[in-house]
């Protein structure tokens, strides 16, 4: 009875090392320190340091465009990443969106309302379901150049959101500047979030409408 066992276990000793590996790989490790520092970051947005948080946000943002780089380019495209990497990138925008909008911070109310928060977390929520549904049935539904474009405005809006919070800190009084930029910012990422949402969907119904009609 103990032979099968000897057989399986340099069997079992290699699915443990290859799970090790995808687990432990450098895009996943860089997911992993995203989930991190987006912790990190919401603590600082309570206790209102804000410089310090815009530091950890650009560090954030900048590992999302990193993991998905370095998976590609050494070939450690994985199952966990595909699933960790999105929930990441939710985590931290949509998180963000929401302590931007709870900032106790009165002049910053006119740039941030919370339906503005409202839009943006439901079409990540409805995408997501989306993507999960249709992979489950074996459709093809990664991310197009949209959704792309809309989470890099997303990330600057956010950005100089935060940035103008820290500004804010010294005195009621803004530059005209940091006013235009960040009503033009935030409204460029709510049109591209409804814009990137809609294209979804539509590929949604394509997709389902291309399958027989007994599935």
């Amino acid at each position: 009875m103990s032979l099968p066992a000897e057989k399986s276990s340099p069997q079992a000793a290699a699915s443990s090392e290859s799970v090790r590996q995808v687990v432990f790989s450098l895009p996943n490790q860089l997911t992993g320190g995203r989930l991190g520092l987006t912790l990190v970051l919401f603590v600082l947005l309570v206790w209102q340091w804000y410089l310090a948080a815009l530091v950890v946000f650009v560090v954030a943002v900048g590992t999302d465009w990193l993991d998905g780089y370095l998976a590609r380019r050494l070939n450690q495209v994985s199952t966990l990443g595909r699933i960790l990497d999105p929930f990441a990138d939710k985590l931290l925008i949509c998180g963000t969106y929401v302590f931007l909008v709870a900032d106790p911070t009165p002049e910053f109310a006119r740039f941030l309302q919370p339906w503005m928060a409202v839009v943006i977390l439901g079409r990540e929520l409805l995408v997501t379901a989306l993507r999960s549904f249709l992979e489950q049935r074996g459709k093809d539904f990664s991310a197009q150049w949209s959704g792309k474009l809309k989470m890099v405005f997303q990330s600057l809006a956010a950005g100089v959101g935060i940035y103008v919070l820290y500004r804010l800190q010294a005195g009621p009084s803004l530059h005209w500047v940091w006013v235009v930029l960040l009503h033009a910012l935030v409204w460029v990422a709510l049109v591209l979030t409804v814009y990137s949402g809609i294209g979804y969907i539509r590929r949604a119904v394509r997709l389902l409408q291309e399958e027989p009609s007994g599935q």
